[in-house]
């Protein structure tokens, strides 16, 4: 049993050591400038070689200060300046203009990496997955957690039988946004950049998507609340959600967000043998600790942080356009989150359990 309590950081995904991405990153705010680029310069796989931005000045300052080959406009980017510099792109945009960017890269014959929710509506998002598959482009929509030690170790013991067959799964994803970015103007809070929402779009996601990652099962049916308070979540109806779906095989599966409270996530796993809680779960601070009858323990990682999480999503990511495997998460997973969100949102609005096809 002591190997269950074992420290990890292994990269069980890795398949080749050999070569290079060259990334061209658009949407130059801070998660991309502070996170994503010391991230790829750190990775043994990538090389940031452009900066995309709406403004070409800001580009090429920002190029300039980073060590960054070239910078440019995003008419720049439609046009195919620089194409020949760059072999995949990293789309960190406000949601709702994710699909022009992957249709010009997927004409361009370029790699997409595109951060999650992959858009603004199940349909966009319908359109961003069938652009990339007709020019038979490679798109991975990005979840970081998937490349995180402890949910694959999480996922390794679940798999080995550590918990028995699941039962039910507790996630919690909060945080005080106006603290974080005191702007009620703000991408996050306008319906028409964001998309369905604030709260499950932008932190509900993780327990859903780590959850279906983690047992192999979807969500089959959802009921769900929500509400808005602050003067600041007035357009957008879930500065606080709660949902209770089921998945597949009938595993239950309750998931709160909120945009506007401390700090906390987690989420828990519990089986008819075991259960794994991971807390905190995301955001570069997870944590295993574990139970099954009278064992009980923590499993410690190394340190980890947002910004080697993001480091291991581009080297997995360059890693499988390298060698040609299979990216996990491609678009259809991608599209399987936003269908359920679409659905959290009509149970919430209408009062009804919404049934996923």
């Amino acid at each position: 049993m002591k190997e269950w309590f074992d420290n990890y950081d292994a990269r069980d995904w890795q398949t080749t050591t050999e070569g290079t991405v060259r990334f061209a990153l658009l949407g130059l705010g801070w998660w991309t400038i502070d996170v994503a680029l010391p991230a790829i310069a750190n990775s043994e796989l990538g090389e940031v070689t452009t900066l995309v931005s709406s403004s070409v000045e800001k580009a090429q300052r920002l190029a300039a200060d980073n060590g960054v080959d070239r910078g440019i406009s995003y008419d720049g980017f439609h046009d195919g300046e620089a194409a020949d510099a760059y072999d995949a792109v990293y789309v960190g945009t406000p949601n709702a203009y994710h699909l022009e960017y992957v249709e010009t890269a997927a004409d361009l014959d370029k790699a997409v990496l595109c951060e999650k929710p992959m858009e603004s509506t199940v349909d966009r998002a319908e359109q961003l997955v069938e652009t990339c598959e007709q020019a038979g482009v490679d798109l991975m929509i990005a979840y970081r957690m998937h490349t995180d030690p402890a949910v694959r170790r999480a996922r390794a013991l679940i798999e080995d039988g550590f918990i028995g067959d699941p039962v039910s799964v507790y996630g919690n994803n909060s945080q005080p946004l106006l603290e974080m970015i005191p702007d009620h103007d703000q991408w996050r809070l306008d319906p028409e950049l964001s998309g369905y929402g604030t709260s499950v779009m932008d932190l509900g996601i993780y327990s859903l998507n780590t959850a279906r990652f983690l047992l192999g099962r979807d969500p089959v049916t959802v009921q769900a609340r929500m509400s808005s308070h602050h003067e600041a979540f007035s357009a957008v109806p879930d500065e606080r959600s709660g949902a209770l779906l089921t998945l597949e095989d009938g595993v239950t599966m309750v998931t709160t967000s909120s945009q506007r409270a401390q700090e906390d996530t987690q989420l828990k796993i519990t089986g008819t043998a075991g259960q794994i809680d991971m807390h905190p779960a995301f955001h570069g601070k997870c944590r295993l600790h574990l139970s099954r009858g009278e064992v009980s323990g923590t499993v410690e990682q190394t340190a980890f942080d947002s910004q080697r999480e993001m480091r291991e999503e581009f080297d997995y990511f360059a890693d499988r356009i390298l060698t040609g495997g299979e990216i996990v998460a491609d678009g259809r997973h991608g599209l399987e989150d936003m269908r359920t969100i679409r659905a959290i949102h009509e149970a919430a609005d209408t009062g009804e359990i919404v049934t996923l096809d």
